[in-house]
This record gives structure tokens, sequence and C-alpha cells, in this order.
């Protein structure tokens, strides 16, 4: 298996297992009574079943995107971005079509 589609299986397992502790937490506290709209109605189990699921899909794409990130290297060991005092500003003339 690529070394890609490794990475990708492993944190997006990670952003699950993150989703499935977040959504947790969220009917142990009772946030907003979700834990009580959960066990008193019939279809409690799929809410929270999509809870999961949705929370799931944002959490492993953010886990996914910092592991990606993360990977880059500065081939020049410059300052991660920070201009150096290279630019120059330079004039450019601009003319009014209007006056002729």
């Amino acid at each position: 298996m690529p070394d890609l589609v490794r990475l990708y299986i492993r944190h997006t397992l990670i952003g699950f297992a993150a989703a499935l502790v977040f959504v947790a937490l969220l009917f142990w506290f009772d946030v907003a009574g979700l834990w009580h709209l959960v066990n008193a109605t019939e279809g409690g189990w799929l809410a929270a079943f999509l809870l999961v699921m949705f929370n799931g899909i944002v959490f492993s794409g953010a886990q996914f995107g910092i592991a990606v990130m993360a990977m880059a290297e500065r081939s020049d060991g410059g300052d991660a971005g920070l201009r150096g005092g290279d630019a120059v500003p330079v004039p450019i003339p601009v003319h009014d079509r209007r006056r002729g």
C-alpha cells in the first residue's frame, strides 16, 4: 500500500476517534439536552450516529490536513514564509484614457 494511502487511513481513523470522544463528551455533559433528546425519542440512535459521522468527517479532514501540512520541509533554510529585504518598489505609470 502506498505511503500516502496509509497516511490518509491512519489520520482518518484518528479523526473519527476524536469525533467519537467529542460526541461522547457532548452526551456526558448533556449539552443543549442532547442526551435527553437521544434517549427520549424513537429515532435517537440515528441522530447520535449521524452526529458521530458528520463530526467524524470534519475532524478527520482537519486531522489529515494538519498531517499533510506538517510534512512540509524548507529546502532553502529560510524563515517560514517571511520575506527578506529583496523587494524594491517600482513606480508604474498610469495613463487616464478619458483625458486623451
